[in-house]
């Protein structure tokens, strides 16, 4: 299963179409949100996604009524840190701050959590991934970036908003499909 992961927008739309774009060429089965969508303006464009959406609230969403409502369409939001299972059974925590993961109880696969706005994929002492996939909006720092998982491999990949799914050529604004 392909696993299309992204956070922290800030309501930057064009990069979240392009977010969207990535997701969709990559075949994405599911797409995880870790926080801080902020406006429910920002929600339209997840609808051209090929898939439903899991994701988490982060600690600047300006409109959580408006953005819970806007979800329902095309998946589910909720507070964080909750957990939920693959189809290929993997379980998967989801968070906007890794804070809210320490002492967590449990069996997990893989942990997802933003808020730093620097994307990095690690494992700990069990074996188990944390993917952090930056910061889909490139406000902070200027290199937007989403996250990419294959759970049959259990393989990670940061994939700059500038490039294809595969890292192949740079992605340029005339390439992106634009929401009508």
């Amino acid at each position: 299963m392909i696993i299309g992961i992204f956070a922290d927008s800030h309501d930057h739309l064009d990069n979240i179409r392009r977010a969207v774009q990535i997701f969709n060429d990559a075949g994405c089965e599911l797409v995880v949100f870790a926080g801080d969508l902020v406006s429910s303006f920002a929600v339209p464009p997840l609808r051209q996604l090929n898939c439903k959406v899991i994701g988490c609230f982060g600690d600047n969403e300006g409109n959580k009524p408006g953005v819970t409502a806007g979800m329902r369409i095309i998946g589910t939001i909720g507070e964080p840190p909750f957990g939920f299972k693959t189809n290929d059974g993997r379980m998967v925590l989801v968070t906007h701050m890794d804070r809210s993961l320490r002492g967590i109880e449990g069996e997990f696969d893989v942990a997802i959590f933003a808020h730093t706005h620097k994307p990095s994929i690690t494992h700990d002492e069990f074996g188990r991934l944390f993917i952090n996939p930056g910061e889909t909006s490139g406000w902070s720092y200027g290199r937007p970036s989403v996250a990419l998982l294959d759970t049959s491999t259990m393989v990670a990949k940061i994939v700059w908003l500038n490039q294809s799914a595969d890292g192949a050529e740079p992605r340029v604004a005339s390439q992106v499909q634009q929401q009508p």
